[in-house]
């Protein structure tokens, strides 16, 4: 995992990109602006550079045609794929685990073996104890030393799932299917201790002045129609304030994961079910024939690429600048080109990216000062238009 460390982070905003942030507490009270009660809502972020503690680079593993759930022979073992989820593996590891599952077992309902332990690894390890395999999961890293630590952290089904000319009706079918499955199942984990799994408000701002728009160069396909019978539409509120940066607000509850507390719990629960873990890094599939179960289950994301020399995997790059908790402000939200997830183990600020491709095909992990910087000043300077000082 490569991270930017707090005391590179506290670099001066203004010495790379102009504008400083605003020192002080958090100012409960609006000064002169008097807004819709439902915009006033919205909860102080800190957001000053200074209060950065990590920043951290994740690869979203995307496949065109959508996450890969075939079956294969590799030597006298059976391999059932589960990778390539894109920017979606903590909102569908349910639904495609109960998939993959459901081709391991006829094979044997007594050992599986599971390649990973991210976040669709450890999912797909504890829905195959449910059907009543004994399972051991192979891999060369834990949680929180998996890419998928590194997410934002919210319900986004179908975020870089798949390319909308190269995905058939059977996938988008099958999405639907593993969508609704893994909704239904994040509702069981709601109250829990530790939070793993709750709900927030989410903003969603349109700015009075947006950044140029670009058309989708990958055309990554749109598939949350399908769902919205499911989830809660909330309300768009119109702005007519013009001192405000933004002309209107989209409010509604959103699906979030706390990834610190969830991992820990999927974790837990899988070695008390009488799970295994065998740290080993494999480097080609032809190690399977060594092991002793007689069926794998994929789940190595975008290890995949190298491990199975699978070159439909395509690298989506994706940077957070973590802030520092605020459990007093749980909420997300967007504006301009930057998204927030205001978590309880950490408040999630992305740049998504000056055009459409969200980092696509790109395999640099060096985390990028001015980014962080860039994204946390945006968020500063919405507050600041509201008459806060954060």
């Amino acid at each position: 995992m490569r991270l930017f460390s707090r005391r590179h982070a506290l670099t001066s905003a203004a010495s790379l990109i102009g504008l400083s942030t605003l020192p002080g507490c958090a100012d409960r009270g609006l000064r002169n602006l008097d807004l819709d009660a439902d915009v006033r809502s919205l909860p102080v972020i800190r957001a000053r550079t200074d209060r950065i503690d990590r920043i951290t680079v994740c690869l979203r593993p995307f496949r065109a045609a959508g996450p890969r759930l075939g079956v294969e022979q590799v030597g006298h073992k059976t391999v059932v794929h589960n990778y390539g989820h894109g920017g979606s593996g903590w909102s569908l590891s349910w639904g495609s685990a109960k998939l993959a599952v459901e081709r391991a077992l006829p094979v044997s309902s007594q050992k599986i073996g599971v390649i990973g332990c991210g976040a669709i690894g450890l999912t797909t390890a504890i829905v195959a104890q449910q059907a009543g395999a004994q399972v051991t999961i192979y891999a060369e890293a834990l949680p929180p030393f998996v890419r998928s630590a590194r997410a934002s952290g919210s319900w986004t089904p179908s975020s870089r799932i798949a390319q909308k000319d190269a995905m058939t009706p059977e996938f988008a079918t099958r999405w639907e299917t593993m969508a609704r499955y893994s909704f239904s199942c994040y509702q069981n984990f709601q109250g829990l201790p530790g939070n793993p799994i709750e709900w927030d408000t989410f903003y969603g701002m349109k700015s009075r002045d947006p950044a140029p728009s670009h058309a989708d160069p990958i055309g990554f396909a749109k598939l949350d129609d399908r769902i919205q019978d499911i989830e809660p539409q909330g309300n768009l509120i119109k702005i007519d304030d013009t001192r405000l940066p933004y002309s209107e607000v989209h409010k509604k509850p959103n699906l979030i994961f706390n990834v610190t507390s969830y991992s820990d719990y999927l974790l837990r629960q899988f070695l008390e079910r009488g799970g295994k873990i065998k740290t080993m890094t494999l480097h080609h599939p032809s190690e399977l024939t060594a092991l002793p179960e007689p069926v794998f289950i994929n789940c190595t994301g975008y290890g995949a690429r190298a491990l199975w020399n699978d070159d439909s995997i395509v690298p989506v790059r994706g940077q957070i600048a973590w802030l520092i908790p605020q459990p007093e402000a749980l909420c997300s939200m967007s504006f301009g080109n930057v998204y927030v997830v205001s978590r309880r183990d950490g408040i999630v600020v992305q740049w998504m990216g000056d055009d459409m491709g969200f980092g696509y095909n790109r395999t640099d992990e060096t985390p990028d000062l001015t980014e962080a910087h860039r994204s946390v000043s945006v968020i500063n300077g919405l507050y600041t238009s509201m008459g806060y000082t954060v």
